[in-house]
């Protein structure tokens, strides 16, 4: 077993009925698969090798840290995970890697960290599930000191594509990152013919949440078609986290915010 010099312990917060805390049992990952099959597998019809048991995991989740946001009643309605700079080098880079080419991001100064498998359950769609998560996220970066944060943003394309096409041009015009930031995909966007209706630019919450927080696009999306998506590599800043945290989401919110969170990494 290996730590990560994030994994303090302490008593989790609670606020508005919901708990943030990072799993340390197995029983507490599993949860997190779990509830990741439900809306990855179930819901959106991502295609993973059989023998799963009802879980959607990969060679990743053992070096990560798994973010959970429970209930007053300690069922999980929210998860994502965190693979930081340090446990990336264990496998051999980031998730994201696998779908962009991350050589200028791989020159930033300071320390990474990557958030994945982002996940809410149908039943807690709202802006304050999201801010529990970011609550968390947030407080990870600032304890350990880390100056980035990047992802993959997915955006479905259960229309053949078309929505995608229509949020990836709104925000490479709006959200482009510099070009000592950017990224190229390795699968690139199928071609859509035809006219793409204003409706089709809508964000999806989660990616509406990175945009409000400061985040930038780092270029064109990649396409991923075992989950049936378009994902676009998001970049942040720890300081317009911070900033932009307290002001969309605490402010107007007032989501909790734990004063100590817990990380568990098995290596």
């Amino acid at each position: 077993m290996q730590r990560d010099e994030a994994s303090r312990r302490g008593r989790p917060n609670e606020s508005g009925g919901l708990t943030v805390a990072f799993a340390t049992t197995v029983a507490e990952r599993e949860a997190c698969y779990r509830l990741r099959y439900r809306v990855f597998v179930e819901e959106m019809g991502a295609k993973i090798p059989p023998g799963h048991g009802g879980l959607e995991r990969d060679a990743f989740d053992p070096h990560c840290h798994h973010l959970m946001v429970s209930d007053g009643r300690g069922g999980l309605v929210a998860c994502t995970r965190v693979l930081t700079d340090t446990q990336a080098c264990l496998t051999g880079g980031f998730y994201s890697e696998q779908e962009f080419d991350l050589g200028r991001i791989r020159t930033l100064p300071g320390r990474v960290m990557e958030i994945g498998r982002t996940c809410v359950h149908p039943d807690w769609r709202r802006g304050g599930t999201i801010a529990a998560l970011w609550a968390g996220l947030a407080r990870f970066m600032a304890d350990n000191r880390f100056g980035y944060l990047i992802g993959c943003a997915s955006i479905p394309m259960d229309d053949g594509g078309a929505t995608a096409r229509a949020i990836t041009d709104n925000l490479l015009q709006r959200h482009l990152a510099p070009a000592d930031r950017r990224v190229h995909p390795r699968r690139p966007l199928p071609t859509v013919d035809g006219p793409v209706s204003m409706q089709s630019t809508r964000l999806p919450p989660l990616l509406k949440a990175y945009m409000r927080l400061g985040a930038t696009v780092g270029g064109e999306a990649c396409w991923d078609p075992a989950f049936g998506c378009a994902d676009l590599f998001i970049l942040l800043e720890s300081a317009d986290l911070q900033s932009r945290y307290l002001r969309h989401f605490v402010e107007r919110r007032r989501a909790p915010e734990p004063s100590s969170t817990r990380a568990h990494v098995a290596a």
